[in-house]
């Protein structure tokens, strides 16, 4: 097996649509990576559009040109793409998502640190390749990729053992390992929601997804985990801190993943 090493970045630029992935990402003021829900779209109410409130989300396509900050859209199953600059306050652009969402929609911004889920572990979240496999082989029917999506981790790890992330933890509190020049906390396994039991491309409901995964997670945990940590087993990649000092650097596909060696 190859030392371990960062094999994927991917980042949401639109909180609650698809990922794009990239080869580097820069660490944000804040400690996110750059781009990884730095936009977000909000209700009448004020409140994140999202997959736990409304499933239209998942029918949905964008494309993205970061460079240019501009994207395009599509709906599931539609061919025809439009185009907007990918900006807070853009009146095409809201007027577009407001008529797919059927109520106004307003985009708004924060480069600094993204919107993220969890605000106190806001750094990228991670998950080993070799735990999306072992997920996967649980659900007739799924792979790696469809995973990918259901679960919109940023980081994937190659090289190591399966739930690996779920020793970057300890029973009372965080584990510092690193990915190239980057110093990362792990603060807690990431609570799912309902977004993971749905096909993203049709909002689909997979019959028994929860009641399975529960099942076979807590009989998969790896010996010395912080079970502890775990007040239910639908829990599932790992939430970061970046440790002070970080930022302005940079993640690289390809880095080594060096962690602490007194970890279990």
């Amino acid at each position: 097996m190859r030392s371990p090493y960062l094999a994927r970045i991917a980042v949401f630029p639109i909180k609650a649509l698809d990922a794009v992935e990239v080869t580097h990402a820069t660490l944000t003021p804040g400690g996110s990576l750059a781009w990884d829900r730095r936009f977000a779209m909000l209700d009448r109410s004020g409140r994140f559009i999202n997959g736990k409130r409304n499933a239209k989300v998942h029918l949905l396509r964008p494309a993205y040109d970061l460079e240019r900050s501009q994207v395009r859209l599509r709906r599931q199953g539609g061919v025809r793409w439009d185009g907007f600059q990918l900006a807070a306050g853009e009146p095409e652009l809201e007027r577009w998502l407001s008529d797919h969402f059927g109520e106004p929609v307003r985009v708004v911004e924060n480069p600094d640190a993204g919107f993220p889920d969890d605000t106190e572990a806001s750094g990228p979240t991670l998950v080993s390749t070799a735990s999306l496999l072992e997920v996967a082989s649980w659900f007739p029917g799924l792979d790696a990729g469809a995973l990918r999506r259901r679960f919109r981790v940023n980081l994937e790890v190659d090289g190591v053992q399966a739930f690996w992330e779920d020793l970057q933890f300890t029973e009372h509190g965080r584990r510092t390992f690193r990915i190239g020049e980057v110093e990362l906390e792990g603060a807690n396994p990431c609570a799912r929601c309902v977004v993971p039991t749905r096909d993203p491309d049709t909002s689909d409901v997979l019959p028994g997804f929860q009641r399975t995964f529960n099942e076979r997670r807590a009989a998969a945990l790896p010996p010395g985990v912080a079970r502890q940590r775990f007040d239910h087993f639908y829990r599932f990649t790992l939430n970061t801190v970046i440790a002070q000092g970080q930022r302005g650097r940079s993640l690289n596909v390809g880095d080594a993943v060096m962690a602490d060696a007194s970890a279990p």
